[in-house]
């Protein structure tokens, strides 16, 4: 885009220098107003690429939060299936204690 402006204003150049114009002021001050505006179209585009990866960040950081999300529902999930195996042992446990002593109790009231 700053080449295309570039480029015009060098064959504005040109065109006066082909033409033998006397009066330079209306050129000159026309090529002001454009490297003015091929400022301002710098600025311009250095704030856009600036809001593209304030964009691109955003949506990265969305992206990652949304894998934390589904990886720390993962780990609830594989945490609630270790809860469960580990109360229907300690339901085993509790079942082959009373076993023993019962049995105890019967081998000492004997």
């Amino acid at each position: 885009m700053n080449k295309s402006i570039i480029v015009k204003l060098a064959a504005a150049a040109a065109v006066v220098g082909l033409a033998g114009c006397q009066d330079l002021k209306p050129l000159q001050a026309d090529i002001a107003s454009l490297k003015t505006e091929v400022g301002s179209l710098k600025s311009d585009m250095a704030a856009h690429k600036a809001d593209r990866t304030a964009e691109n960040a955003a949506a990265k950081a969305g992206s990652d939060a949304a894998a934390a999300s589904s990886a720390a529902s993962s780990a609830q999930s594989t945490a609630n299936q270790a809860l469960a195996a580990a109360q229907a042992a300690q339901s085993g446990v509790d079942a082959t204690n009373e076993k023993i002593d019962r049995m105890f109790k019967k081998s000492v009231s004997k």
